[in-house]
């Protein structure tokens, strides 16, 4: 055992690391939502323009939902981390 909290304490900090990691990719994703934004050349008035737009609007959608799992990804991490923390899992992994 290493100290009060075991190998869970190791175990736990790892998660969490994995857990900034998956918050950085969820704040860089909602960068990206908003740069859709920026990119819809509202001004281009033609069939083409729109089409643009429209396929703009398409690949925002799918963003939007990475962006959801994204979340959901990031919310069980911080779940195993303080699972993690009161267990005493080894820190390879292994059982």
């Amino acid at each position: 055992m290493d100290g009060m909290w075991g190998n869970g304490l190791a175990v736990s900090l790892d998660v969490q690391e994995v857990g900034r990691k998956v918050a950085q990719c969820s704040d860089r994703t909602e960068e990206v939502l908003a740069g859709f934004q920026e990119i819809q050349l509202v001004d281009w008035e033609s069939p083409a323009g729109q089409a643009y737009r429209n396929s703009v609007s398409l690949q925002a959608v799918a963003v939007r939902r990475a962006l959801d799992r994204i979340r959901e990804a990031s919310a069980a991490v911080a779940v195993h981390a303080s699972a993690a923390l009161t267990s005493d899992c080894p820190p390879d992994g292994r059982l």
